[in-house]
Order: structure tokens, then sequence, then C-alpha cells
């Protein structure tokens, strides 16, 4: 098990793995971690609950109790992964100049990096049809996504839904042809200069009034 968040990390057992206990009961985190684990490990078609739990340290049963099937572990993790998107964005929209044009801007350079730090999740949230999103949790979780989007375009000048679309098309693009190594020529610059290039493509869709 690796990279779990110092609170939800078990205590030391003999080798075995199971019988672990985690600090404040959050098990259910923990088995988000792990399932997140797992899924860049094997994708989508390989992912095993057994694999999940041996991730987190806990009983094989313990996947099926919180989550039912893999199908309600994808809807969780989708539902979290949403939330961790906007995180994201927030992050970056926390540095940035508090006009709309540049919040509107942050937001993308946030949708960037959560594509590149966390790609199998990323395409969990939007290329797979393993989570369920007549979920309540998942469908609050996604509409709060795209509503941001929503806001931040009408707040810098946005008038249309052509407004939107090309806002997310192009956030959107950068952020799977970087996370998937297609756009090679942005992808191999440092930081500093992906974030330039990234920034500079975004401000040629906002909106004009």
């Amino acid at each position: 098990m690796t990279n779990l968040p110092p609170t939800l990390k078990p205590d030391p057992v003999p080798p075995g793995g199971e019988g672990r206990s985690y600090h404040h009961g959050d098990l259910r985190a923990a088995l988000l971690a792990a399932a997140e684990e797992e899924l860049a490990a094997r994708g989508v078609e390989g992912f095993s609950l057994r694999q999940v739990a041996k991730r987190a340290g806990v009983s094989h049963a313990a996947p099926a109790h919180h989550f039912g099937d893999a199908a309600g572990l994808f809807t969780a993790l989708a539902a979290e992964g949403f939330r961790q998107f906007l995180a994201a964005q927030a992050a970056r929209e926390a540095r940035a100049a508090p006009d709309p044009a540049s919040q509107l801007v942050a937001a993308g350079l946030g949708y960037v990096d959560f594509a590149i730090a966390r790609p199998a999740l990323f395409r969990l949230l939007w290329q797979s049809e393993r989570p369920d999103f007549g979920n309540a949790e998942l469908g609050q979780a996604a509409r709060a996504a795209f509503q941001h989007l929503v806001d931040q375009v009408m707040a810098a000048g946005g008038r249309s839904t052509a407004d939107e679309a090309a806002a997310w098309a192009m956030a959107h693009g950068l952020a799977d042809l970087l996370a998937s190594g297609r756009l090679e020529s942005v992808g191999s610059l440092s930081p500093e200069a992906r974030d330039a290039m990234v920034a500079g493509l975004i401000r040629r869709v906002l909106p004009t009034g």
C-alpha cells in the first residue's frame, strides 16, 4: 500500500495483511485511495475488488461491504474524483489574480494539473461507462464541476453555450492530450513553460463580450 494520507495509514501488523485498523475509522477513504491505485495499475478491465482490499490491507470482503460491487466502487471513486478535480482548480485559482479572466485561466491550469497527476482517475471521470451517473452523489459532484465552468465563463463575459463549449473544449482537450502523452511539444517543456503555453492557449478562447 502506498501514498495513503497519514491519517489513513494502517497500524503495523504481522505479514498477512488482514485485521488492520484505520485511524478515525476512515476505512471508506482508505478503500477509495486503494481503488485509485488499483485503477492506475491495472485499468478498468483488470480492476479487482480483492486487489483493492489487498492494497488497503483489509479483509477481501471490505470493499463489497462498503460499496456493494465494482460498479459501486467505481461510482464512489468517480464522485470523489470530481471533488478532487474541483479542488485542483481551486488550488490554482487561489494563487491567481482575482479578475474573472485570470480565474478562468487558473481553473484551466488546474484541469490540466489534475489530468497529468491522476490520468487513470481522469479517464474514469470522462471516458468510462463503469460509474453510475444516475447515482445521486455522483450526479451532484459532476454537476458541481460543470456548474463551476459555467459560472466562470459567464463571469468572464460569456454569453452563450458556445462560449462555455469553447472554454471546456480547450481545457479538456489540452488536459487529455497532455495526460496521454500525445502533446509532446508542450508536455516536454518545463512546468513553468508548459503553464505559460497552456495559459496562452486558454486565453485565446476567452469570451470577448
